[in-house]
């Protein structure tokens, strides 16, 4: 008889616990961006400080789940209209997380300046994250140059990184400059993608000789 094991309530309620103040972290720095604090965090969920410390010892460790979550929501909103949807039109789609997430989108900025230091406790995930991203939308370039779709006269990898470089340009411009519509620059960019229309448009017609 094989004896199954059922999570224990000890268990459940710290897990329930780890979840209430990763939501906590959540809301307070898409409130405050990185000026949120372990005091207000902790308030919120009604613990002390040293109690926040138990399921995330250190401020960074809980600032890098916060935005392993704000990625994860904005890569479902990205694929949220469909399997039609390229990942390329779901990444434009998806700029709409990030202008309605502005303390958020400033902790990515940040974090992801200071991650290039590989002493950085964020340079792991954001390594991965864009070894990840740029993996995924290489291979959807890829699809839509063979269906067509996308100009095939470059490397698909180096449109690839171009995509995602556009998109992190654009935030930080927008977070200078609120007025600078992501959405719109980067649907525009994205028609240059295309693929050109014959020999790169059309040509003067071809003019008689003059003289007898």
């Amino acid at each position: 008889m094989t004896n199954q094991r059922k999570p224990r309530g000890p268990y459940r309620k710290s897990a329930q616990r780890r979840e209430q103040i990763l939501q906590a972290a959540y809301e307070a720095v898409d409130e405050y961006g990185e000026r949120a604090s372990l005091h207000d965090i902790a308030a919120r969920v009604g613990v002390t400080q040293p109690a926040l410390t138990y399921y995330f010892p250190t401020r960074d460790e809980l600032l890098i789940a916060v935005l392993e979550r704000w990625d994860v929501q904005g890569r479902a909103l990205a694929g949220a209209s469909g399997e039609d949807q390229s990942m390329i039109d779901g990444m434009v789609a998806g700029t709409r997380h990030t202008t309605d997430h502005p303390g958020l989108a400033k902790l990515f900025v940040t974090l992801s300046a200071a991650a290039t230091d590989p002493e950085s406790p964020a340079h792991g995930f954001f390594a991965e994250r864009y070894r990840t991203l740029a993996a995924e939308v290489t291979r959807d370039v890829e699809e839509k140059q063979r269906a067509g779709a996308i100009r095939a006269d470059e490397p698909a990898e180096h449109l690839a990184r171009a995509v995602i470089a556009v998109l992190n340009g654009l935030q930080l411009q927008w977070m200078h400059d609120p007025a600078v519509d992501m959405a719109a620059i980067a649907e525009t960019f994205t028609r240059m993608l295309a693929p050109p229309g014959g020999t790169g448009g059309a040509q003067e017609p071809e003019q008689p000789p003059i003289g007898p």
